[in-house]
Order: C-alpha cells, then structure tokens, then sequence
C-alpha cells in the first residue's frame, strides 16, 4: 500500500471509530462517492473514448468497494454500504454517462441508460417493493399417523425494529389462516436499545392481545440469534404460548412437539428420539438440526430469511447455515419419511444490515397435515 493510500485511510479510520452510528457512516459514504461520481462525469465530459468510460467505471467500482471495507461496522454494514454503491451511485454515473454520450455515440448512451434503467428498477423492488411483498405459501404433507386433518401455520423471523401496518397485516394474516398450531421459530424483535425494545414489545404483545393470537392445539415459540436479552419471552406475556427456554417437548394424543433452544437448533450432531408412533414436529430458529439424528415426520426452521438476496440457478447468496443451498429455503424431503420446511421469514435483516429482498420475498408457512 502506497504512503498515499496509507496517509488519507489513517484519518478515515478514525473518522470511522468516532462515528459509531450508521447513519453517519452512511453520510460519510455516500459523500465521498458523489464527489467522485460528479469528478469523474466531469473528467469523462471532457474525453469521451472507449478507454475513459472503461477507466471511470471501473475506478468508482473499486473505490467503492475499498470505501464499503474500510467502512463498514462489520459484514452486514460492508453489504449496506456496497449496496449504495451499485444501486446509488451506479445508477447516477451510468445515467451521467447516458446524458454525456447522447449526442455523440447513440448506441452506447441507449445502452448506458439501459443499463441505469435496471439498476434503479432492481433497486425499487428489492428495497420498496419485496422486503413488504408478502407471500402465504401452503405445503400440503399426508400421513397415516393423523385421523384429523392439522392446519399449522410458521410466522419465522418477524425480526424488526418497528411497529407498522405492515407488521400488524402480517399478524392479521396469521390469524385470518385459523390455525390448529402456530410455530414461531425465533427473531422477533432486533433492536439493541433497551427502552425501543421494550416499547416495541409491548406494542407487540397488547396487538396480539387484541387479535385474539391463539390456536387450538397451542402457539410454541423459541428463541432465535435476537433474543439474547433475558427478557424476550415477556413478548407472550398474558397469552396462550407455550416458550421454550429449554429443549423440551410437549406430547398431544396424535402429534408431538420438540421445540428446541439456539444452541440446539445450531447443533449438526443433535440427536432426537421418536415420540411413540404419533406425529413429531420438531422445531427451531437454525435449520442446522436436520443433519443431525431427529426422529421426527416434520422438521420446521427459519433463520436463513431464504438468503434474502436470491439469484437464478445459484439461489441463496448467502444462507449462515451449515445445511446444503438447496435446503436453505422451502420444502425438502430429506429421507426416511421427513420433511425440512425452511421459511423465508416475514421481516428481514435489520442493524447494520441492507434492508432488501430480491427474488426473495417474505413469507407466512401454511402447513396442512391431511390423514393418509
């Protein structure tokens, strides 16, 4: 690294350590781009070849990069950060560069502003659009273990840091399924500020109150990678849900639940026995416990939010799960009569996180269990 690149970083990092909020690194980010895209439109005004549109994008691609590294909070700020690279200030030069080369070379400012075009439309779906788009998904499951037929519904991930319609639309959706079970497979609040997610938990829970949130063969609920506060099973407070703050199971006269801790839902290696011939549901926030030994018919999860960032032909971006890619979302069938359900989630990543879906969208699991 040259003594110039070492002089300007030095300042920037501690700019970065003064600055521990978001918001002001987003500032700080998106300044120091827009500068650069505005010199750099300029520069290239004044030479408009081959070679300068290749060297201008390709410099603010890596300074933009090199900004997000140096930057970011951790990996999810890294990803927020390059987020506003392409879907801002990629959208800016690529149509500076269209406006530059309207009237010289028409091919390439059409193929320019194509381009912009794509980028905004994916950056409106993916943050205005997706992350609210939500999706009620019915998997249909026979067995010859029920009499009855069993309606569950699985609301994963509801993982947010407000209070909105969208947050109370996705409850009511919920409970308009008339639900025989509910599954609540953790990451219901993310918010670090302890007053905010006491009021945010309170808002939750008198809502749920008001709605009537219950099912007829119970709501179990375990915690996920948010709920590392000691106070989060006050969420249910006064309602009809069954938490585990211990694997446990809870065993009915033709189904059985084992709902289980993080730690658990974490472990490859877990081991659950059979429950007497009934249905076993077995349930936690990680879907990492499906490689393990689980004597159980169905086998629910959230956690991986279905990647949020999906891509054709490769799915998930990123899954933070030990099981395979395929596995990280929807309906697997994983061998000796079990079924891996993995639900994209209902909120999305909040913190430091870009808040995005694509090709992704939030979804409720309707499960409907039918006598063989």
């Amino acid at each position: 690294m040259s003594v110039k690149i070492v002089g300007w970083a030095l300042p920037t990092l501690l700019l970065k350590k003064l600055m521990n909020m978001s918001l002001k690194i987003n500032l700080l980010y998106n300044s120091i781009l827009i500068v650069a895209d505005i010199a750099v439109l300029l520069f290239f005004r004044r030479k408009q070849t081959a070679w300068t549109l290749c060297a201008c994008v390709g410099l603010l691609t890596l300074m933009g990069l090199f900004l997000a590294v140096l930057l970011g909070e951790n990996l999810f700020g890294i990803a927020r950060l390059i987020g506003y690279g392409i879907f801002l200030h990629g959208f800016i030069i690529w149509s500076g560069l269209a406006i530059a080369l309207r009237r010289s070379v028409k091919k390439i400012a059409i193929a320019c502003a194509v381009i912009a075009v794509i980028i905004g439309g994916i950056g409106i779906d993916a943050f205005a659009i997706e992350p609210y788009w939500l999706e009620v998904s019915h998997v249909r499951l026979s067995t010859p273990k029920l009499a009855n037929p069993i309606k569950i519904v699985a609301i994963a991930d509801f993982q947010t840091d407000v209070w909105g319609e969208y947050e109370r639309q996705t409850l009511l959706k919920a409970i308009d399924r008339k639900a025989d079970l509910i599954l609540l497979p953790g990451d219901y609040i993310q918010l670090y500020n302890t007053s905010r997610r006491e009021k945010l938990r309170n808002q939750i829970n008198t809502f749920l109150k008001e709605i009537n949130f219950g099912a007829k063969f119970g709501v179990y609920a375990v915690e996920g990678d948010q709920e590392f506060y000691q106070e989060w099973p006050h969420i249910f407070d006064g309602l009809p849900v069954k938490v585990f703050q211990n694997s446990g199971r809870v065993v009915m006269p033709e189904i059985c639940i084992t709902g289980l801790t993080l730690n658990d839902s974490r472990n490859p290696q877990l081991e659950i026995p059979e429950c007497g011939g009934k249905f076993h549901i077995a349930f936690g926030h990680a879907p990492d416990f499906a490689l393990g030994n689980i004597n159980a018919d169905l086998l629910v999860a959230g956690h991986t939010h279905g990647g949020q960032v999906r891509l054709p032909f490769i799915g998930p971006v990123i899954k933070l799960s030990r099981v395979p890619r395929k596995w990280a979302a929807g309906v697997t069938d994983i061998g000796d009569g079990r079924t891996l359900i993995v639900s994209r989630g209902v909120g999305m990543e909040r913190g430091a996180a870009p808040r995005l879906r694509f090709l992704c969208r939030p979804e409720l699991v309707v499960i409907d269990l039918v006598p063989a």
